[in-house]
């Protein structure tokens, strides 16, 4: 009798992005080895895990899927230290990963900012804490648990920034520098991870933020999505989830068309001309707008839609308007036909 549904799915996820790696890794490690005639060593690939039943679940896939590819397996859980006894539970998520084979395993304590609110501040800290881990160990790549039910969750949260079609195309199923970020169970829903771990006897950990109503997603998961589904019929968790890949699509084609508009409408002093900007789709211009404010140091999480539409303005609808003042101290004004986009 072959393993229960849930964990067959898991597992099947699982494998398939360790196959990608191990693909990526032959590559890109065999042409140091070329001349010692040496096989590269087998990459190691790290599970973020905070105990819940979606990371307990790939953490137990990782360990069971690793070694039949020869790939290396450990874990990384991450301490915010904002609940009583969190260096406890760290440490018995470190205790579980052992037990499931797993090697290195790690516990990183950190403290969380308050930049952009708590979720954010929770968020910046943890990927800080993880890329660190990566690093450190040489990692491959650190596998997350991000389901679909996550997707849709930032599908909606994106919606209601009213960011633009890449907000809503959610999470990536490969992010971070060099691709090291991985998510194989976007296409599984939240509950398969959850009967995974109750069939595999694999304790879980409820995080308490989870149902805080004090916290946006939160209210979200237990509030908004139901209520949707109870509105609009079951499907809404897929329906949105569709629509943050066909979102990451059209935003992918629109980034690429702007990287090439972008050397078009330059002078030959590199300042950015206001009528050929004019010429360009709303869309691709706005890019091209982000672009040069992140490129003059305007930080990328904090510009918002609403900055760009007023840095818009310059070009569309100019009647001598003063200079826009943009996140990280950057300032936008027309001069001369020109768009002069730097750090005030």
């Amino acid at each position: 009798m072959g393993p229960h549904p849930a964990v067959a799915a898991i597992r099947l996820a699982v494998r398939r992005v360790l196959h990608d790696l191990l693909t990526e890794h032959r590559t890109t490690a065999a042409l140091p080895h070329a001349l010692s005639h040496e096989p590269p060593p087998p990459p190691l690939v790290l599970v973020a895990c905070s105990g819940g039943a979606d990371s307990m679940a790939l953490a137990s896939a990782l360990a069971f899927e690793s070694p039949k590819l020869g790939i290396r397996a450990g874990g990384v859980t991450v301490d915010h230290g904002l609940q009583p006894g969190s260096d406890v539970r760290a440490a018995e998520v470190v205790l579980r990963l052992r037990e499931l084979g797993l090697d290195p395993v790690d516990s990183v304590a950190v403290t969380v900012g308050r930049a952009g609110g708590p979720e954010a501040a929770a968020r910046d800290a943890r990927y800080a804490a993880l890329d660190t881990a990566a690093e450190r160990h040489g990692a491959a790549a650190v596998l997350l648990g991000h389901t679909r039910d996550d997707q849709a969750e930032t599908v909606l949260l994106g919606l209601a920034r009213g960011s633009g079609v890449r907000s809503l195309s959610g999470m990536a199923a490969v992010s971070g520098a060099g691709g090291r970020y991985r998510r194989p169970f976007l296409e599984l829903d939240r509950q398969t991870a959850r009967k995974a771990c109750m069939v595999q006897s694999l304790p879980v950990w409820d995080d308490p933020h989870n149902a805080d109503p004090a916290y946006t997603r939160s209210r979200l998961r237990h509030e908004g999505l139901p209520a949707l589904e109870k509105a609009l019929g079951k499907g809404v968790v897929e329906a949105l989830a569709r629509t943050a890949q066909l979102s990451r699509d059209d935003a992918d084609a629109l980034d690429s068309w702007a990287t090439q508009a972008e050397a078009t409408v330059r002078d030959a002093a590199g300042q950015l001309e206001c009528a050929k900007l004019y010429a360009l789709p709303p869309a691709v211009r706005r890019r091209v707008l982000r672009r040069a404010a992140i490129a003059a140091g305007a930080p990328a999480g904090s510009l918002f839609a609403r900055h760009l539409e007023e840095v818009d303005r310059l070009i569309t609808g100019w009647r001598g308007q003063g200079a826009i003042n943009l996140p990280g101290k950057v300032v936008a004004r027309r001069q001369g036909g020109r768009l002069v986009i730097r750090q005030g």
